[in-house]
This record gives C-alpha cells, structure tokens and sequence, in this order.
C-alpha cells in the first residue's frame, strides 16, 4: 500500500511541475528573423499600430488583459453570534500585460518588450 501512495504521489508531482512549465519565447533570436506577418499569424491583428517617419511599423499586442481582484476582509461580529462576518473587499489592480514589436521596412523585426499598462 505504501508503494502506491509514494508511486500516486510521484505521478501527481510530476504532472503539477509539467504543467507548470511554459515555453519562453527567446525574442532576442528573433530579431533580424521574424517578420510583421509571421507575428500576424501567430497573434492575430495587431491592438495598436503606427507607421513611423523612416517606415518602421510599432505594432502592440495584449498578451493578457488587466483585472481587479476582490479580496474579502475579514470582520468580527459579537459573542453569540453564528456565521460568517465579513466588513468589505480590498481590491488590488493586476495591470494588463502587453507585447511591443518594431519591424524595419523590410517587414523584420528590429526591437522588441513587454510592458504592462
């Protein structure tokens, strides 16, 4: 019986440390290699995007949107009395996550960052 609770216990570590494991983009790699339209068709249109005076393209792309989250406060109630108490939330702003992208004339990429507004 102890096998297999050690071998369940394997298993499920394992599959939480897969599953949390994301694959990073190297952008630095990119640079000089990706083109306008090979990041069209990885991330759809672009949000925003802007022609520049020596023909560049700025394109942005929300990567994840902005949220507030609502954490509930705790409260206290009287002796004698049975139930939750809560006084109100506090809400914190995770801001939104955004990917910036300047393309050369040529339609390649020339600079690249992440910002968050």
């Amino acid at each position: 019986m102890n096998l297999a609770i050690r071998a369940t216990a394997i298993a499920l570590a394992t599959l939480i440390l897969a599953g949390c494991a994301t694959q990073q983009i190297d952008w630095k790699t990119r640079v000089g290699n990706y083109t306008y339209d090979q990041a069209v068709m990885d991330y759809g249109p672009p949000d925003k995007t802007a022609k520049l005076s020596d023909d560049s393209t700025v394109a942005e792309w929300m990567m994840q949107r902005g949220q507030v989250v609502e954490t509930p406060e705790p409260g206290f109630y009287p002796p004698g009395y049975w139930g939750p108490a809560w006084y109100g939330f506090s809400s914190t702003y995770m801001p939104g996550k955004y990917l910036l992208l300047t393309f050369g004339p040529d339609g390649k990429l020339k600079a690249w960052r992440h910002h968050y507004k």
